[in-house]
C-alpha cells in the first residue's frame, strides 16, 4: 500500500523547512522526486518508492522515531511543564520536527534510561498493564537491605494505599548503612520503587533507570545525552525473557 503526501508535508516533518519556506525551495528547484524539477509542493509523493533530493541530497523518510537518552536528574518526563525543564530540552531542533513524547515517566531525581518517541501504538503496548513489561532499577538505599527484603520483595509488597505489589526481584550489591541494590519490577505505580523500600522502613537517596524490557542503557550515553535506535532495539522495549 503506498503512502502518498504532499511533498511540503514530508519535507516539513523531516525538518527542512517551513511550509512557506518550502514553497520558495520548490519554487528555486531545489526538490527533485525520480530526477525531476518540482516547482509545485502539493504534488503528492510516494514517499517508500519515490526518489526524493533535495539540494542535491537524498532523503530518506522516516514515519516514526525512536530515541534512547540517559535522563539526568531535574528534568520532567513530559511534554510540557510550568515550573522545571523537560526531557524534550535535552532533544535536538531536527529530531523535535517528529513531536516524540516519554514512554511512561521517570521521576525528576530519577536518571537513566528514557525512551521517546512518537509511535502511539508501541507506547500504549509498552504501558499496558497487561503486558507486565520489565524494568530494572539501580538504586542506592538509606538503610541496610537484607534477605528478608528480598523475600517480601519476592512476594509483593503493600504500597502506602493498600495496593499490592507483583513479585520483583532485588539483588543485593552492597549492604550497609547506604546500600547498593538492583531491583526489577513488572508493572509501573507512581513512585513504585521508593514506595516499595518505604513498605520495609528503607529510603531511596538514589534511582536510576538500567533497562526497560530487554533493552539496556547504552553506558556510552552521558546524562543528557541520547541517540537512535536501532530496529532490533525497538523490538527489544517489549521483549521479556
Amino acid at each position: 500500500m503506498s503512502k502518498k503526501q504532499r511533498i511540503d508535508k514530508i519535507l516539513s516533518n523531516l525538518g527542512y523547512g517551513s511550509r512557506s519556506e518550502l514553497k520558495k525551495f520548490c519554487k528555486n528547484g531545489l526538490v527533485k522526486v525520480n530526477g525531476k524539477v518540482i516547482n509545485n509542493p502539493g504534488v503528492q509523493v510516494d514517499v517508500e518508492n519515490d526518489e526524493i533530493i533535495f539540494d542535491g541530497e537524498k532523503v530518506t523518510y522516516k514515519e516514526f522515531i525512536y530515541l534512547m537518552l540517559n535522563k539526568p536528574d531535574g528534568y520532567i518526563s513530559a511534554t510540557f511543564d510550568k515550573r522545571d525543564p523537560i526531557v524534550l530540552d535535552l532533544i535536538d531542533k531536527e529530531d523535535l520536527v517528529f513531536e516524540p513524547f516519554p514512554v511512561g515517566r521517570l521521576d525528576k531525581d530519577t536518571e537513566g534510561l528514557l525512551v521517546l518517541t512518537n509511535d502511539g501504538q508501541l507506547a500504549h503496548r509498552v504501558l499496558s498493564p497487561k503486558k507486565h513489561v520489565p524494568k530494572t532499577y539501580y538504586a542506592k538505599i538509606e538503610g541496610i537491605v537484607t534477605e528478608e527484603d528480598i523475600k517480601a520483595f519476592a512476594k509483593g509488597v503493600t504500597l502506602d494505599d493498600g495496593y499490592e505489589t507483583m513479585p520483583a526481584e532485588l539483588i543485593i550489591l552492597k549492604s550497609d548503612e547506604i546500600s547498593e541494590i538492583e531491583l526489577t519490577i513488572h508493572e509501573g505505580k507512581f513512585h513504585q520503587v521508593k514506595r516499595m523500600f518505604e513498605s520495609v522502613d528503607k529510603k531511596v537517596i538514589y534511582l536510576k533507570r538500567l533497562s526497560m524490557g530487554k533493552l539496556k542503557l547504552d553506558e556510552n550515553l552521558e546524562l543528557g545525552e541520547y541517540r537512535e535506535l536501532t530496529d532490533e532495539e525497538v523490538k527489544m522495549i517489549e521483549e521479556r525473557d
